[in-house]
């Protein structure tokens, strides 16, 4: 059913009735020799338009676009309708051009004022436009005999743009209903008809025409559901450039097409032969032609810029110089007819019989700063002018880069030896006829259900897996897979996990990757959970494949579910790791520096402590302070002993202080000849006198 789109038939209805000759008021100035007149010549009146002559110039140019674009595969039908319908073409290949329409719209003449508008109705025209679409085409037809057993595969959509000037929105859906009404009977006769077909789905777009100055009394509505097989949209515009503007929009949302306009092209004025003026021309295609740009998101780069109508966007790109050589060839990826958005100007003119000249054009993206990125080229081919797209990217006629490379130079450790090793285990070989399966699987879908299981979980990168790192795990990863297992690789896979059971009692490392990450990495402990981890992701993904899957996972949940004792095993195991890694970190600071930090802290207690005494002291309240036992000097402090434990933070300031002031003066003689820190002193008196110098003073014989 989705074999043809609602694009492949067009019909427009327009309205001829006498109220179409109404003057558009947008006026147009005949009298364009201002500067060159004559005294006394009268200037050329302005003139305006009909709403017939908007209506007319408008839907040809829709056509005319979707001509350009679509020579082939999209068909236009035009009615004309008064008194009754006039269909001035038909379905049929041979008529779809501008200039059979144009000749059929010469025969039929401007709309008659003097006519009798109750005698006119746009109706006559909606019905015959319901009529044509139930009619075949040559393509539907061709794919209805090709596929005879499933012909209803061929739908039949399409689409009516009715260019009229509705009375009112009640007027707006009665036109509705009666398309509606219209439908549902075709479809009926289609039932019973091998010519006909029925209607699927049917869009009415109908456009409301009133000229400029004057109040519209229809009102803009989105597209919206009639019913199943009906969609009705309404727009309301002045006649004149906005119907133009208008029917220009509707043709890009009707067949997917976009805006390029082309800059910087240099011309040469005609008023001064040896200087040149830069121009621009609109060109549409098919929106394809610009979809590098949103894939990589670079469509600001490429100058993408609102139009005054502020619905469309057009994409910039600027002229290059062309190079005189057409034979070279450029690596395109996409080619796409195009067609002028303003045909008859002058330079629109000057680039298409440039272009069918045989000449090539290259555009590049406009960009402030860097090197110039050729995006697209101009070129024609038989007579018509096609949009190409360039690859600006790495081209894939050149030599791919080596894998070790990795994407973008970012990702370097792929697993490519697991890799080769997967794709000789999936290789597809010849399978004989005589070769039987009990499942009564074909060979091609056993195969896609091997390749399926394998790939449930398969990193891609060595240090987004550890498991697949580990050759005490090969065993399980290789049995796993399999569509079934026996008793014996369950026993295998069970003494795998019971091996990774004692790695971890033994606290043996595990190949985890510190790719990124600061420091020695996660800890032991840590690097076990994450192997279990994904161990239990394998397993879980072919868990549900037979019941002996199954006790493979209960043996790992089992094993990974620890005796409260295993646990303070793993707990004290933490507290040494953290020990060490504390002891590495600060062995390498100097001894002196710690001691000096303790004796500082050692001091700042010593300091508060006399100051709280203080305070008690001096408060007049108070009770007398305990007589306490006085403080030893520092003579009187004993070195401690190093085999009777650790150093005193007291004893370490004393070091500390008595080797800083050792260093400020000489020592003093008597403290350094002194016998248990006590020196007799006047020993020069009991020389000379030959006495006793006794302590209280006293001399003897």
């Amino acid at each position: 059913m989705k074999m043809f789109s609602v694009s492949h038939k067009t019909v427009f209805v327009v309205d001829h009735c006498p109220y179409m000759a109404e003057s558009s008021r947008q006026q147009v100035e005949c009298d364009v020799l201002t500067k060159s007149r004559a005294q006394g010549m009268i200037p050329l009146a302005p003139v305006s338009k009909s709403l017939w002559t908007c209506a007319v110039e408008c839907s040809m140019e829709y056509c005319r676009i979707l001509y350009d674009i679509y020579p082939m595969d999209k068909l236009v039908n035009y009615i004309v309708s008064d008194s009754e319908f006039h269909i001035l073409n038909s379905w049929r290949q041979e008529e779809q051009s501008t200039h059979e329409l144009m000749s059929a719209l010469a025969a039929v003449g401007p709309p008659n004022p003097r006519e009798d508008p109750e005698c006119c109705s746009i109706l006559h025209g909606l019905v015959a436009a319901v009529e044509a679409l139930c009619k075949i085409t040559e393509l539907q037809h061709e794919k209805r005999t090709a596929l005879m057993d499933t012909a209803e595969r061929v739908a039949n959509r399409g689409r009516i743009i009715c260019l009229t000037n509705a009375k009112s929105d009640t007027h707006v859906r009665m036109l509705e209903d009666c398309i509606q009404e219209t439908i549902l009977e075709q479809n009926k006769l289609a039932a019973g008809s091998d010519r006909l077909m029925a209607i699927q789905q049917c869009e009415l777009v109908l456009v409301h025409i009133y000229p400029q100055g004057d109040d519209t009394l229809v009102s803009d509505r989105p597209k919206k559901e009639v019913s199943p097989l009906l969609t009705s949209e309404v727009h309301s515009v002045r006649a004149g450039r906005h119907l133009a503007s208008k029917l220009n929009i509707l043709v890009q949302q009707h067949f997917d097409l976009a805006s390029t306009t082309i800059t910087n092209i240099p011309m040469k004025e005609e008023q001064h032969a040896n200087t040149s003026a830069n121009y621009d021309v609109e060109l549409l295609h098919h929106r394809d032609a610009h979809l590098e740009f949103f894939k990589s998101g670079d469509l600001h780069m490429a100058g993408t810029s609102t139009r005054e109508n502020g619905l469309k966007e057009t994409v910039t790109l600027k002229w290059c110089t062309p190079r005189t050589n057409s034979i070279e060839l450029h690596y395109c990826t996409g080619a796409y007819r195009i067609s002028p958005t303003d045909v008859n100007s002058r330079p629109s003119s000057c680039l298409t019989n440039f272009l069918l000249n045989g000449r090539s054009v290259l555009l590049e993206q406009p960009r402030k700063s860097g090197s110039k990125v050729i995006s697209h080229m101009l070129s024609s081919h038989g007579g018509e002018i096609f949009l190409h797209v360039l690859n600006s990217n790495r081209s894939t006629l050149e030599d791919p880069p080596s894998i070790s490379e990795g994407c973008g130079g970012r990702v370097t450790d792929y697993r490519i030896t697991d890799f080769g090793e997967f794709m000789r285990e999936n290789r597809l070989t010849p399978v004989s006829e005589s070769s039987y399966d009990p499942s009564g699987k074909l060979p091609a879908e056993r195969a896609k259900a091997q390749l399926e299981r394998h790939t449930r979980y398969w990193p891609m990168i060595i240090s987004q897996t550890t498991i697949f790192n580990m050759q005490a795990v090969v065993p399980l990863a290789n049995l796993i897979v399999k569509e079934t297992l026996t008793e014996e690789d369950l026993l295998t896979c069970q003494k795998t996990v019971y091996n990774l059971v004692d790695m971890e009692r033994k606290n043996d490392p595990l190949p985890i990757s510190t790719v990124g990450s600061r420091g020695k990495g996660p800890k032991r402990d840590e690097q076990y959970r994450i192997m279990w981890n994904e161990l239990e992701t394998l397993v879980k993904t072919h868990a549900g494949a037979t019941d002996r899957h199954q006790r493979v996972l209960d043996c790992i949940i089992a094993c990974r579910s620890k005796p409260p004792e295993e646990e303070d095993r793993k707990k004290r195991g933490r507290k040494r790791e953290e020990r060490e890694d504390r002891t590495e970190k600060n062995g390498s600071k100097d001894t002196d520096d710690k001691s000096w930090q303790d004796s500082e802290r050692l001091k700042g207690l010593l300091d508060k402590e006399d100051q709280e005494s203080e305070v008690i002291k001096d408060s007049p309240d108070s009770p007398e302070p305990l007589n306490k036992k006085p403080r030893l000097s520092t003579e009187d402090v004993q070195p401690p002993e190093r085999a009777k434990g650790p150093v005193s933070l007291l004893s370490m300031w004393t070091n500390r202080i008595t080797a800083v002031n050792s260093r400020k003066h000489q020592e003093f003689v008597g403290r350094a000849s002194s016998v248990n820190n006590k020196f007799e002193l006047y020993q020069h008196l009991k020389d000379e006198n030959g006495m006793d110098v006794h302590e209280n003073g006293k001399a003897s014989r």
